[in-house]
């Protein structure tokens, strides 16, 4: 499963007399290590960061998390970020309504706690190896204050 643009996946809890089973990746998914991931409090913020060349999975376990991400070419730096702030995207993960994330290679990614106890598991292509070598971060607000809810 290759693409161009960042996707959401979703995914379905089985449930019997037994308990409940959700299946976060198979064969579609190239993984090569998974982690988890906590935050202490609502309003926590991990980002940004990027990749030229690995592709990254997200599922929430547990809570919820705004994702931001922003396409980039980190060969060009961010000098001047306006011309990216059209390239935003933002998703709302929730174990309400589990999905995955799919992040492919030159986006910007971060996201932000929704709720206090919220657990992510995050899936790589990459070795943390070979994911250091390919790291890029800047600052989180970079692109404004992308992670406040807004009234609607």
């Amino acid at each position: 499963m290759r693409m161009d643009s960042p996707k959401l996946i979703s995914l379905e809890w089985k449930v019997d007399d037994r308990g409940y089973l959700m299946q976060l990746f198979n064969a579609d998914l190239n993984v090569k290590r998974a982690y988890v991931v906590g935050n202490y409090a609502k309003g926590t913020i991990r980002g940004f960061h990027g990749h030229m060349k690995e592709w990254k999975y997200f599922c929430v376990v547990k809570g919820s998390v705004k994702f931001v991400l922003v396409q980039h070419n980190v060969s060009e730096g961010v000098e001047d970020p306006e011309p990216l702030r059209e390239k935003i995207h933002t998703y709302v993960l929730s174990d309400r309504k589990p999905s995955i994330l799919v992040i492919p290679p030159c986006y910007y990614n971060g996201w932000v706690s929704l709720e206090e106890g919220t657990l992510l598991m995050g899936m790589s292509d990459r070795t943390l190896a070979e994911s250091i070598d390919d790291d890029y971060r800047i600052d989180p607000f970079t692109f404004g204050d992308v992670w406040s809810t807004k009234p609607r």
